[in-house]
């Protein structure tokens, strides 16, 4: 059987680098110049529906945590004391502006995580930019996230840029090597087609270290801070560490890997949160890219469902 495919899946799929072979049938397939010189302004369509095995599908906030999602996401909790001692001992504002924010964030002494740290990697959005309906949030940093104090700063954010792309959307906080020819075009684009990109921790475990617990539930009160301030719509969540972090309510869940938890819609601060494979793991097994299509397709439609129930802002 053919598989059937219109030119936007073309599209997304050979930006992430997925290989499509066509019957004779006369079908032509969109060429990656053609992708890449797509306007990022056009309207945002629907996600595609495509089959997959096993079946994605969308939960309610009662099947996945056992209670029903809050209407409305709640103002961020102060989380642990140490969390929030910044700057000498002070506590940082609950929502503050970017500026207060980075510089807490890179003073921040929370946990041991700092000491060995080149630049926590927080960067913010530009500042007409700040509203994104997307937030896709990674594992903690590496050596080139550490050296550039900026998350996804390797490799692998060229694949997240070109997987953003394919869906018409762009990252709201483009690394500083991007940032003037990005920022006109992602000041231009709706909220819908801007996705905040951030880790889960802002400080490199040490030598490859594995986070610990206590590191992570520091570093949430900065992501609460974070999402207080970009208001979005869905989080893509790309990695184990992160999957942690945003289940961490529900335990049974934190703990299954990655494949487990795929397909289905779950829930941090009533925020719908879809799983995905992180851009450093679909580098090294490209057989899983298009499950990674499948997940951001299912994290589309998340937020067009959000939308439509959502009054005109």
């Amino acid at each position: 059987m053919a598989l059937e495919l219109d030119t936007r899946q073309r599209a997304m799929l050979q930006e992430m680098g997925v290989q499509v072979w066509l019957p004779d049938s006369g079908v032509v397939v969109l060429e990656q110049a053609a992708v890449r010189a797509a306007p990022l302004a056009q309207p945002r369509q629907a996600a595609p529906s495509v089959p997959v095995a096993p079946a994605v599908s969308a939960v309610s906030a009662a099947s996945t945590t056992g209670a029903p999602a809050p209407a409305a996401l709640p103002r961020p909790t102060a989380g642990p004391a140490s969390a929030t001692a910044a700057l000498g001992g002070t506590p940082a504002p609950a929502t503050p502006d970017w500026t207060t924010l980075t510089e807490a964030v890179q003073s921040c002494q929370a946990c041991a995580l700092c000491a060995g740290r080149s630049h926590a990697t927080l960067l913010p959005p530009a500042p007409d930019a700040s509203r994104c309906d997307w937030l896709v949030l990674g594992d903690p940093p590496d050596e080139d996230e550490d050296r550039s104090g900026a998350p996804f700063a390797g490799a692998d954010g060229v694949l997240l840029a070109n997987m953003l792309r394919a869906l018409g959307l762009q990252r709201a906080n483009p690394l500083p090597s991007a940032m003037a020819s990005a920022a006109a075009t992602s000041v231009a684009l709706p909220a819908a087609q801007r996705a905040y990109v951030s880790n889960v921790l802002k400080c490199r475990p040490a030598h490859g270290a594995m986070p610990q617990a206590a590191e992570l539930s520091a570093c949430s009160a900065w992501l609460q801070r974070e999402i207080a301030l970009v208001s979005p719509k869905v989080i893509l969540s790309l990695g184990r560490f992160a999957n942690q972090l945003l289940l961490a309510q529900t335990p049974q869940l934190a703990a299954l890997p990655l494949g487990k938890l795929r397909g289905t819609v779950h829930y941090y601060l009533g925020l719908p949160v879809v799983v995905s494979y992180p851009p450093k793991l679909l580098m090294r097994n490209g057989a899983d890219k298009a499950k990674a299509w499948a997940d951001w397709c299912l994290a589309s439609s998340t937020l067009d469902a959000t939308l439509d129930s959502t009054p005109e802002r």
